[in-house]
This record gives C-alpha cells, sequence and structure tokens, in this order.
C-alpha cells in the first residue's frame, strides 16, 4: 500500500515542481499561480467528501480501485491541453477532482486491518510514502529539466498515477472489501449530524484544518522560496530553478521521516502530546523561516527539512484520533467532513500566501526578501489556532481519564 501511495502522491505536487516555469511561460502574477494550485486543492477536497460516502456505503477497497482510473487518466488532460492560467487552473482542478481515492479509502482499510497499537504507526509509514512521492516527483522533474521544457517533465510524472493503480489492483485482489452496518433506519446522510456532535472529532477535525492550512501551502511554495533564494545569491534563474527541485526533494525525505518518527510517538507516548509537539515546532518555522532567506543555502535547507519534518509529524496522529474518536460504520463520512473543512484551508492558503507576497512587492519578480518574509509570517498566523483545537482536545481526554482507558471502557 506503501508503494502505490508513493506513486500516487506524485501528482500533488506536480505543478508545484514546475511553478517557476510556468508562472514566467504564461506570465502569472503570484495570486494567479497560487490560484491553480488551489484548484487542484478544491478539487481534491470535493472528492475527499465524495469518496468518504461511496467508501462507508460501497465498501474501501471498492472505491480505492474504481476512483483509481480516473485518478491516472486525468493528469494526461494537463499535460496534453494546460496553456495558460485558465486552462491550467480548471484542468488541474479535475485532477484533484479524481484523486481522493487514494487516500481516505486507504486510511479506512488500513484501520480495517491494523490493530490499535500499532496503528499510528501503520499510517505513519503510509502518510510517509506519501511524502516520498512527492521527493520522487520533484527529483524526477528537476532531472527532466535538463532535457525537456515543463510539459515533457510533467509527462514524467504523469505516469506514475498509472503505475500506482497497477499496484493496488494487484495487491487488493485477495482483500476483502469491508463495509460497516449502519443502525437499522439511520440514513446516511444521518452520520453528517453526527459527526458535527461529536466533540472530540470535531476538535480533531479543527486541529487537522489549521495543519493543512500550513502543511499545503509549505508544499505549494516551498520550490519558488528556494528558487528565489538562490537567484537572490546570484543563480541564474533556470540553474536556480533545476537546483531547488533537488533541493525540495530532499526536505520531502524529511517528510518520510517525520511521518514515521510521529505515527510511532503517537503509540507509544500519546496521540495529542505528538500533535502539540510537531504543531508548535511547525508554527515557529512558519513564523520565522521567511525572514532568514539570506541565509547560507545549506543552513536554508536545513530549516526547511526540518519544517516538513515537523509539519507532517503529526499528519499521521490526526488522522489516526479521527478514527479512534467516531464509531467505524460513519468513519468515512467523517474524513470527508475534514475534507472539506481541512481542504478548504488548503485550498486558501496558497492563494492568500501568494496575495500576500504579491502585496508586499515580491509577486512575478519573487527575489524579494522582505515580501517572502511577510508571506510566511501571514502563513503562521493562521496557523496559530491548531494546537490550540489540539490542547483543548487533550484536556477533554485527560478530564474523560485518558485516550486509552476511555478507547478501553
Amino acid at each position: 500500500m506503501c508503494a502505490g501511495r508513493a506513486l500516487a502522491a506524485t501528482w500533488f505536487v506536480a505543478y508545484a515542481a514546475v511553478l517557476p516555469p510556468t508562472q514566467a511561460a504564461w506570465g502569472l502574477s503570484g495570486k494567479e499561480a497560487g490560484m491553480v494550485q488551489a484548484a487542484y486543492h478544491l478539487g481534491y477536497l470535493i472528492s475527499l467528501f465524495i469518496v468518504g460516502f461511496l467508501a462507508d456505503h460501497f465498501g474501501a477497497k471498492r472505491t480505492h480501485l474504481a476512483s483509481g482510473l480516473l485518478a491516472w487518466i486525468t493528469p494526461l488532460f494537463f499535460v496534453l491541453y494546460a496553456e495558460g492560467f485558465w486552462s491550467a487552473m480548471w484542468l488541474h482542478a479535475l485532477t484533484g477532482l479524481c484523486q481522493g481515492g487514494a487516500y481516505t479509502p486507504v486510511v479506512a482499510i488500513l484501520n480495517d486491518n491494523v490493530p490499535r497499537e500499532r496503528r499510528g504507526r501503520a499510517i505513519g509509514f503510509f502518510i510517509g510514502a506519501s511524502s516520498a512521492g512527492y521527493a520522487l516527483a520533484l527529483g524526477v522533474t528537476g532531472l527532466a529539466l535538463h532535457f525537456t521544457g515543463w510539459r515533457g517533465a510533467m509527462a514524467a510524472v504523469a505516469l506514475m498515477p498509472l503505475l500506482a493503480w497497477l499496484v493496488s489492483l494487484w495487491l487488493l485482489r485477495a482483500t476483502p472489501n469491508l463495509i460497516h452496518p449502519r443502525p437499522a433506519g439511520e440514513s446516511p446522510l444521518a452520520a453528517l449530524p453526527a459527526v458535527w456532535k461529536n466533540r472530540r472529532g470535531m476538535l480533531s477535525i479543527w486541529g487537522y484544518t489549521f495543519h493543512n492550512w500550513e502543511l499545503l501551502c509549505l508544499w505549494a511554495w516551498l520550490p519558488a522560496f528556494l528558487t528565489a533564494a538562490l537567484v537572490a545569491q546570484g543563480h541564474g534563474t533556470g540553474e536556480a530553478a533545476a537546483l531547488a527541485l533537488g533541493l525540495s526533494a530532499l526536505t520531502y525525505v524529511a517528510n518520510i521521516a517525520g511521518s514515521i518518527v510521529g505515527g510511532t510517538m503517537a503509540d507509544r507516548w500519546g496521540r495529542t502530546q505528538t500533535i502539540l509537539l510537531w504543531s508548535t515546532v511547525s508554527l515557529a518555522l512558519s513564523l520565522s523561516i521567511g525572514w532568514l532567506m539570506a541565509l547560507p543555502v545549506w543552513l536554508l535547507v536545513a530549516l526547511a527539512c526540518l519544517y516538513n519534518f515537523a509539519a507532517i509529524a503529526d499528519s499521521s496522529t490526526h488522522s489516526t484520533v479521527l478514527a479512534e474518536a467516531v464509531p467505524p460504520h460513519y468513519l468515512g463520512v467523517a474524513y470527508a467532513v475534514r475534507s472539506v473543512i481541512g481542504f478548504g484551508a488548503g485550498v486558501a492558503s496558497p492563494v492568500l500566501f501568494g496575495w500576500a507576497l504579491d502585496l508586499a512587492g515580491g509577486g512575478k519578480t519573487s527575489a524579494e526578501p522582505f515580501a517572502w518574509g511577510v508571506a510566511w509570517t501571514m502563513l503562521g498566523c493562521g496557523a496559530l489556532l491548531g494546537p490550540l483545537a489540539s490542547w483543548k482536545l487533550q484536556r477533554q481526554m485527560r478530564a474523560r481519564g485518558g485516550w486509552r482507558q476511555k478507547r478501553q471502557s
């Protein structure tokens, strides 16, 4: 499952990997470049909402395999037909609309098949595989840009979701398609108010929302930020873009370690303690990294690695917490609600980041240190509410005797 996830996740950062050359070729402002990425996130959140209901009704395995067909077809449309801001935005939204089946149903499959004492680590490995896919995409794109343009580089990435679907098709051939029965007479739509009334579940969702606000914007803009830092230090634009992709891929390797370490810590140390630790570290870096653009490149990349490590370290724990907070027959709907709210924040943050970059004077040139400082600080200010929601969840769990005791009772 991790191998399939790594291949499927490559498309998630494919546009971010070619953002500098496409921004230059199409004359995009920072806000417009952010809107193209946000369109993907918008389509993705809609797909996560839809597949949540489908997974509860038809089973996670069936939903995952059926949606995987569209997940590898639609990226080819973007590669062939994106020609400017409007076509890129709509086609990228379409690709996002077809990607949700590679995530939510698989988390449900893991939740059904992995014991609780190893579940945090298992989901950590799964999300770590996502980061491996992001690193793979950036590495392949950076290499391809030495020999071809942005379209050829994205074409190489677009083939990987096809391989992911073939892996899943082979792997799940003997895995049962579980459908958890609802209480007699309960409508599928009754799960929506049930999720909203579940206080622990909603605190988990709000914590995840502001985690997503920060993480998705980091992924969307980090390659461009490193490109700008290299240009400001005297590198040519083309050289800087290719080198920044390789350096960004290195930070995604830190993502892999962060996912695994965070999931393992959640099993051994506690769910909310793990979330609070890493969300605080990530928040501190959001508020500071933009102002440190003039640091030596190796030190800036080291900070970016720590940033990616911390930003992803609580991701698997958020998924585990929600799975343990709601009944299994509406877990898919709970993930759907989380997706709408959480990825809605992820849609907004890259756009607002680009808007802040424009207002501070760094839009099309993207090499003004002050502008990047303002943009990253804006991101950190929005992420402040994430640790607060997790702290409230921790207080509630301690008041009820602890997470493990509550689950066992």
